[in-house]
Parts: structure tokens; sequence; C-alpha cells
């Protein structure tokens, strides 16, 4: 089901299959978020849990037995229940069951809650460990945007901006297998800005962590229209689009990663993994803010 909510700024949809949002439209029209065209890429802004990122031949081992699960998880796959609403804001539901844990053997409650401000929208995922034994889980947002946002302008127009300056190598992905090189690197950072080309991508993303910057922003300084992201609470951030040139980008709040080349297959262990003792929960929130609003 496609559920709606807007405020004097913006309309958002979400759909309930992976509580995925699906639009986010200016008061004018001008949608922001991916349109999802599939000559580049289907989604639009996935939520990525238990996992992020690829397992090993997609799959890992939990408390002695082995269990397959596809990559990013299988929240993104699933119905999610409406669980509350307002006129600008709701949440859905995904609680654990028989298919879940065939994948994942925890009993848990994952809540998705999108809040529309007068600057853009605001996600926050609530995972609550309902069961009687530690939850380990990783959680992630996945949300593309369009690029262009100015109608004359170009992808490389626009350029990433982090909040502080920065100095770190991203770590190469094996675009096969999915898994992280824990030892090999490849783009580096330093400081504050990365022109966008669509080559950055051809090695799939770029992965950062522990950055000193909180905010990301994608904008073209000439007419300083883009979108900006808060991911603080997030210790890594993805910045992905598609090897086929895609006329996208998503920026990918993480709390975890793909399995490392150099780690073994253990769930618990994995690098970024979080752990809930029973009856405890946890949020993770992030925001979007569209800057130089077309409709202004």
């Amino acid at each position: 089901m496609i559920y709606e909510i807007s405020n004097q700024f913006f309309t958002a949809k979400i759909d309930s299959l992976g509580a995925q949002l699906i639009s986010l439209k200016g008061c004018g029209g001008h949608e922001y978020l991916w349109v999802g065209n599939p000559e580049y890429w289907r989604e639009h802004a996935p939520v990525l849990f238990p996992i992020v990122g690829a397992l090993r031949e997609n799959r890992t081992r939990i408390d002695g037995r082995w269990y397959e699960m596809n990559r990013h998880g299988f929240a993104k796959s699933r119905e999610f229940t409406l669980k509350e609403r307002g006129e600008d804001w709701l949440a859905l539901s995904l609680e654990s069951g028989v298919e879940t844990k065939a994948m994942y053997p925890f009993d848990f409650e994952l809540l998705v809650t999108y809040s529309l401000t007068d600057g853009g929208i605001a996600t926050r995922f609530t995972v609550k460990n309902t069961g009687e034994r530690p939850l380990p889980y990783s959680v992630g947002g996945h949300p593309g945007f369009n690029l262009p946002v100015d109608e004359e302008a170009e992808f490389e127009d626009y350029t990433l901006q982090f909040q502080q300056p920065e100095s770190q190598a991203c770590p190469e992905i094996d675009l096969g297998t999915g898994l992280i090189h824990g030892e090999r690197k490849g783009f580096r950072l330093e400081g504050k800005e990365i022109p966008l080309q669509h080559s950055l991508f051809y090695q799939d993303a770029l992965v950062f962590e522990h950055l000193n910057s909180q905010t990301v922003r994608i904008v073209n300084k000439k007419s300083g229209r883009g979108i900006e992201m808060d991911f603080a609470g997030f210790p890594m951030l993805g910045v992905w689009s598609a090897v086929n040139d895609g006329p996208y980008v998503c920026l990918e709040p993480w709390t975890g990663c793909a399995t490392l080349t150099t780690e073994g297959d253990e769930f618990r262990e994995k690098k970024g993994m979080t752990e809930l003792a029973p009856g405890g929960q946890a949020e993770h929130s992030f925001t979007v803010r569209v800057l130089g609003r077309l409709e202004d």
C-alpha cells in the first residue's frame, strides 16, 4: 500500500513494501528523490536491515548454524504494517515471524518513522529486541536523489561537500562478491570536497568511516541547489551511483557494512555489528534537507 504525507512545503509517498520512501516532492511538484528508473536502478530508498551490504556467499553463521540472507537483508522485501500516522508523519512496523527466522533467528521489531520538516524529511529507525537473548544487527538508509536538480545543469556540475576537512582512504569493494577488501584501499578523500563524476562509482560505493563531519551535501556551487544529509549517530557513510552512469546519487548512512575479506562469517563478530540486550531498543536517525528549493 502507498501512503502519502504532506506539509506546506513537501509531499512524500511511502510504500508499505519495505517501508520504502518512493517520492519526495516540493510544493511546486519537483521530484527530489530518485525516480526508480529500472534502466539504471529500480529502487528509490530501500531500508537496510538486519545487514548492510553483502555476506560472503550470501550466508552467515549464527549460534553454530548457517543462515542465508541476500545483500542488504530482508526488510526491503517485506510488507510492513502501519503503526501510527499523522498528516505529516507515519510509522511502519516489521515484526519477526517464521519467514524472517529462517534467515535471522531472532525476535525483533523494526519501526521506520518518516516525518516531514520545513526543509525536507527525517527518517528514524527504531530497533527493538522482543526476545530473550541478545539481538545483533546492522541498519542503514539508501536514499537516492535525482541529479541534476537544476533543469539545465549536468551531473558534473555538482560536488560532494563535507562539513569538516577529512583525510581517509575508502576501502575497495569487490564488484563480483560485494565484499569489502579489509586491506586494499581505493579513492582517497583529502579536504572537504569531491567533484562528482560517474567514474567515481565504477568500483562501487565510496565508503567512509568515523568522519569528522556529521553532514554531507550534494550541491551545485553556482546555483546553491542540492541535497544535504545529517547522518550524526551513524559511524559509516556510503556514497553510490550505478556503474551505468545513472542520473542520481545515493547518500547512505550505515551502522555496519558488508563482510570484510579479512574477517570470518560469524554474524555477531561482523564489523559494525550492534547488539541489543533482551527488552532493549535503539534509535538511529538521519535527516534530508533540500537546498535552494526550486519552489522558492
